[in-house]
């Protein structure tokens, strides 16, 4: 009986507690559908366009008000869409009830954004200065570089007095994993095409070779001098006194920036509103009237005209494997495409790209659907802040490509990269292999005993022939695509290949890149070669709708939502670490981050 009392009263509580759940979700679908709809934003006069840069930034903001909520822990983690600050910006440049920006970087991480997608926001604030509206802008806990530089842009800077700014320098660490490998028992077996596919070296290397010494060294003192140009430019300060500072490490809190010429004051939050009520005429003691970025994106523009052209943009954004989502690339990005390219009513198509490449024969799917759209309309390539390898193989037969000064691109090769754990599996824990098969090489390159990416023993001689082959021809294939769609010769094409990673200033001098410039650039591109007059963009892949959302989020997403509760700002090298897990076979893509700090 007490059995029998026990589980009815289970029952009785997960029917209960399933209906409120039932109702929980009811109710935020309903919520969500309501939020969604097309809720205009009354602006008013002496109104200030606050940007605040206190969360990721990604190319493409979502619409969906649940694309990124926890319904673990009940908050929002919404991203920052670089296209809704350009597109804001671009509102208020002649928004009359708009009278300035302001800058609240307070809270701006120091991994916020790529230095292409920082130079795409700070080119749109230069082009707003011309409007004589004001820009300024204040931070209370101190700025990194890359946060500096984008506010350098700015007529006023102010920092809180116990604010910090360091200048230090651009650069960063590579981890190599040779010697951990040998320590477990594991081996990297590496086939690469090109002197200057560096990717795989950290698991054969202790070291950077003098290739990737090389290439990473241009890349990145391209960035470097970009940012002192900036700067130099904007706050009237030699590069060279800027270089002596920073060696000296003399700019260490906000009264040094004062000093040096950096920042324009040291003042309090309170202060901050003063000087913005001044610039914004609203009289002491009344409300200050900031209007976000989110709001004002659903602010009617006053000359807006509907429009029956479109121009597509096509994000294509993340690592290129075997899943589409909105940090990834996969099979179905074709399928768009494909669509795009169809519809007639789209005169052109813009394909951002961000991504490091990934799956070689899934990166040959997209650029033949890209190829086709180039040959019945304007295809305009749209690099964000990397667009290389397997990114740079998907845009190649684009009519044009443009890229920011900042991107990094080419990195033309593929390399094909596998782990042999034979002492692993035989000494450490003592498993053994016995292979059978019809014929000669049915055991091609062992089993994988450990239900890990480890296999059971090396390449014979004549397997890692075969392999090297593939690795050969698939390099052969990528050179071809490019040079039929940059108009070289193969042997042209090679010569800036083998692997190389280029900055957008040097991949157009050597025919890789046409214009430097940001979507904008691309867009005004697209139009003109559709010869259009008036068009609207529309943004694809089309995102999730609410509910696909929360299924997601009870599901396969929950334990992602758990690990970025948990492990916080580590989340980003637990995610590094399981991507360079699954990095085997045949890859066109730079499987390290480029981290600059």
């Amino acid at each position: 009986m007490k059995s029998f009392f026990k589980f009815t009263f289970a029952s009785i509580l997960g029917v209960i507690i399933g209906g409120f759940i039932l109702l929980f979700l009811g109710i935020m679908i309903i919520a969500a559908i309501a939020a969604s709809g097309d809720q205009p934003v009354t602006i008013k006069n002496k109104s200030i366009l606050e940007i605040k840069l206190n969360k990721q930034l990604v190319d493409r903001g979502s619409e969906n008000p649940l694309s990124d909520f926890n319904f673990l822990t009940m908050s929002a983690n919404s991203n920052i869409g670089l296209n809704t600050i350009l597109g804001n910006i671009e509102k208020a440049k002649t928004d009359e009830k708009i009278k300035g920006i302001y800058l609240n970087v307070t809270d701006i991480p120091a991994n916020f954004g790529g230095m292409a997608s920082i130079e795409e926001i700070r080119e749109k604030l230069k082009e707003f200065k011309t409007t004589g509206k004001f820009i300024v802008s204040y931070n209370n806990f101190g700025h990194s570089q890359k946060a500096y530089y984008l506010t350098s842009i700015a007529d006023s800077i102010y920092l809180n007095p116990e604010a910090g700014l360091f200048l230090l320098g651009m650069g960063g660490e590579r981890t190599f994993y040779r010697k951990f490998l040998e320590k477990i028992g594991v081996e990297a077996q590496v086939i690469r095409v090109g002197k200057y596919k560096s990717a795989t070296e950290q698991y054969f290397r202790d070291d950077m070779s003098d290739e990737s010494r090389e290439q990473t060294m241009a890349y990145v003192g391209a960035m470097w001098n970009q940012l002192l140009e900036g700067i130099s430019e904007e706050r009237n300060i030699s590069i060279e006194k800027l270089n002596k500072l920073i060696d000296e490490v003399a700019i260490r809190k906000a009264a040094d920036a004062e000093k040096y010429g950096l920042i324009d004051g040291v003042i309090y939050e309170d202060e901050m509103e003063t000087i913005l009520r001044k610039l914004s005429d609203i009289k002491e003691g009344k409300k200050l009237r900031l209007v976000s970025t989110s709001d004002y994106k659903d602010a009617p523009e006053a000359d807006f005209k509907f429009s029956k052209n479109k121009i597509a943009v096509i994000y294509a954004t993340g690592a290129i494997g075997l899943e589409q989502n909105e940090s990834s690339i996969g099979p179905e990005l074709t399928k768009t495409i494909r669509k795009a390219r169809l519809d007639s009513t789209i005169k052109a198509i813009v394909l951002r790209v961000n991504s490091p490449g990934g799956y070689a024969n899934v990166s040959d799917f997209i650029w033949r659907e890209v190829k086709l759209a180039a040959e019945v309309k304007p295809v305009i390539a749209s690099m964000g802040n990397v667009a290389a390898s397997g990114g740079y193989y998907i845009a190649c037969p684009a009519d044009t490509i443009v890229a920011d000064k900042n991107t990094i691109t080419g990195s033309i090769g593929i390399y094909g990269l596998f782990f042999s754990g034979e002492e692993l599996i035989k000494e450490t824990f003592g498993l053994t292999t016995d292979s059978y098969g019809t014929n000669e090489h049915a055991a091609f390159g062992g089993s994988y005993p450990l239900m890990l990416p480890i296999s059971s023993r090396k390449f014979t001689k004549t397997e890692e022939a075969i392999i090297q082959n593939i690795v050969n021809n698939g390099y052969d294939t990528f050179l071809s695509r490019v040079a039929e769609g940059r108009n070289m010769t193969v042997e042209q094409v090679h010569e800036v290949a083998q692997g190389r990673v280029w900055n957008a200033m040097d991949a157009q001098k050597n025919g890789l890149v046409d214009v430097l410039g940001g979507l904008e650039t691309a867009i005004q591109i697209a139009k003109e070669k559709a010869g259009l007059e008036d068009f609207r963009i529309i943004s694809l892949p089309k995102l999730k709708n609410p509910f696909e959302t929360i299924l997601e989020d009870l599901t396969g997403k929950a334990t992602t939502k758990i690990l970025k509760n948990e492990l916080g700002n580590f989340y980003n090298t637990y995610k590094k670490t399981q991507d360079l897990i699954q990095l085997g076979g045949i890859q066109a893509r730079i499987p390290y981050e480029i981290d600059l700090h």
